[in-house]
């Protein structure tokens, strides 16, 4: 069984997010490589949504990542932020609303848009499907990979958007929606294709039935592991979760996890549960930031 931890942040600052990533892969016993300079770390950026909003990584928790790499491996780590467009969402956009332009310019790591990065391509199956990707060289090449998904319950199939689900922002092909009726197989393969080394999860404000700040930071090897534990956080069975039972049988990871640290019941309370009432409190927020969003962009 794979290492899963669970930390609590003890504070609002980026100091607080570092000393809760350094204790997270403490408890894995997780030790970053010297040789591993060349480094791509992909955040969640599904859409325009701001961090509070629990959708997308906070940037604040990436700079945090970047100071205790620059501690642990080198000053000098060629660290790369990547993430590509979709049908409705385009780098260009997201990486200035988002606020990683600035943290880019704070940090003098480069944001990659995989759509516009070189690639190869390159054939995978899942679930008896295939697929044939275009996998960006920058991560073929990368010494490390790392995912900073969030926990985010959805009503959909798919159920469970956590670090399996992450990857599908790797596939530089834009039209992600063709994937759809084999969603479950494509986010296998994809992850198949793009293997990333380390999983940590973003769990400063997560996305259940509304926003929550639950000021938590997990990490693990392996992602079928941290989706499962992710997947009990949010009150759902890992086993009725069509891709994550996939991943496993496809060699990806093992469901059945050690948890390190605080307890996961601590944080499964606190995880934002769906209800009827809280369900069409939840749509009317989201409306209300979409608005925002619209307005800020002119539309």
């Amino acid at each position: 069984m794979s290492l899963v931890s669970l930390v609590k942040i003890r504070g609002t600052g980026k100091d607080s997010i570092k000393d809760s990533i350094s204790e997270s892969l403490d408890l894995i016993n997780y030790s970053f490589k010297k040789e591993a300079l060349n480094i791509v770390i992909k955040p969640n950026m599904c859409y325009y949504w701001d961090c509070t909003t629990g959708q997308t990584t906070d940037p604040q928790f990436v700079a945090a990542l970047i100071d205790l790499i620059r501690e642990r491996v080198s000053p000098d780590a060629n660290i790369s932020i990547v993430e590509s467009d979709a049908s409705a969402m385009k780098c260009k956009y997201a990486f200035k609303m988002l606020g990683y332009d600035q943290l880019s310019k704070d940090y003098n790591v480069p944001l990659v848009n995989l759509s516009e990065a070189k690639f190869v391509n390159a054939n995978f199956t899942a679930g008896g499907q295939s697929f044939r990707f275009m996998v960006p060289q920058i991560i073929q090449n990368a010494d490390l990979k790392i995912n900073i998904p969030k926990i985010k319950y959805t009503s959909g199939k798919i159920k469970l958007t956590c670090a399996l689900k992450n990857m599908y922002g790797c596939n530089p092909f834009p039209k992600k929606y063709l994937y759809h009726r084999q969603l479950d197989e494509a986010i296998v393969a994809l992850n198949k294709a793009m293997n990333f080394n380390l999983c940590l999860i973003d769990g400063l404000v997560v996305s259940g039935v509304a926003p929550r700040k639950l000021f938590l930071t997990m990490a693990s090897t392996d992602p079928v592991a941290i989706d499962a534990a992710a997947a009990k956080i949010a009150g759902l069975n890992p086993n009725t979760i069509g891709h994550l039972k996939l991943a496993e049988k496809e060699g990806l990871g093992n469901a059945k996890f050690v948890p390190r640290g605080e307890s996961l019941d601590y944080f499964a309370r606190r995880y934002p549960r769906r209800s009827g009432r809280k369900k069409i409190m939840a749509n009317a927020y989201r409306l209300l930031i979409l608005m925002k969003l619209n307005k800020k962009l002119g539309l």
